[in-house]
């Protein structure tokens, strides 16, 4: 019986460090080609013939990558902050209070995830132009500072807060503001964790939107400006793969920070009623 537990777990240890492996390799070969020179790209060896930090010196100093870099984490940051605030403040609103047509403005919040972003670019960008939102911060931001998958999410996390303990801070006198602040937001941080990396991934990763509605290059996010280098006739694939390789580094340090939060959070997810 022993035998038998100790060849299952050697054949799922196998089987997850193989599909481990080949999750791992598309970044493995990105961080190669980084340090190849264009005419080594297409080389089958994933270990670069001559390595060189060249592409990162050419990267910081002959493109605005700092400006796309910096772009992209004002964006991806007040983003973030914007639906964990909002988002929290509406799912809290539907779970726990009680008034007319609370069910119907739910569903009509969750039917905004039904909606293609493709099928909205259009009076996305009527809008933005009238608004002179186009070349902005604002215009690049706005579609994404709330969420109905954030608001559904944290409606689910609020619904296991104890309605006790909230009238328990009525009773001490708190305002329903910090009761929401300081009774109910500090037991769904798992929520918040797994919402605040969803959302910052997503807009750090957004390309469609701020392509069409950023005309000057110095309001390019970081998956547009990376763009240029894969141009009609001649791509950068190793300026790609440099700039990637560097744009990978705020999401990693980010899920470092909250992996815990972020894993119980997912794992949470699915059993909230």
């Amino acid at each position: 019986m022993k035998t038998n537990k100790t060849i299952y777990t050697t054949i799922r240890f196998l089987v997850l460090s193989l599909f481990g492996a080949l999750m791992l390799f598309p970044f493995v070969w990105m961080l190669a080609t980084s340090f190849k020179r264009g005419a080594d790209v297409f080389n089958l060896s994933i270990i670069p013939a001559a390595p060189t930090f060249a592409n990162y010196g050419r990267l910081l100093s002959s493109s605005n990558f700092p400006w796309w870099f910096m772009n992209s984490l004002i964006v991806g940051m007040t983003v973030t902050v914007s639906v964990l605030i909002f988002d929290s403040l509406v799912g809290f609103t539907l779970s726990k209070y009680q008034f007319r047509g609370k069910k119907v403005v739910f569903l009509l919040i969750l039917s905004t995830m039904m909606i293609p972003t493709e099928m909205l670019v259009i009076p996305w960008y009527i809008m933005s132009n009238q608004l002179h939102w186009v070349d902005t911060y604002w215009g690049v931001m706005f579609p994404g500072l709330m969420s109905g998958f954030g608001t559904f999410l944290m409606r689910q996390f609020f619904s296991s807060v104890p309605d006790d303990l909230l009238d328990a801070g009525r009773i001490d006198g708190l305002n329903e503001f910090r009761i929401w602040y300081k009774i109910a937001m500090p037991l769904v941080r798992p929520a918040l964790s797994a919402l605040a990396i969803f959302s910052f991934i997503g807009n750090w990763n957004a390309f469609m939107w701020p392509l069409i509605v950023s005309n000057d290059v110095n309001m390019y996010t970081l998956p547009v400006g990376l763009s240029f280098f894969n141009g009609e006739f001649q791509s950068q694939w190793e300026m790609v793969m440099t700039g990637a390789s560097v744009a990978t580094i705020p999401v990693f340090i980010m899920f470092l920070l909250f992996q815990k939060q972020i894993i119980q959070g997912i794992a949470l997810t699915g059993v909230k009623g």
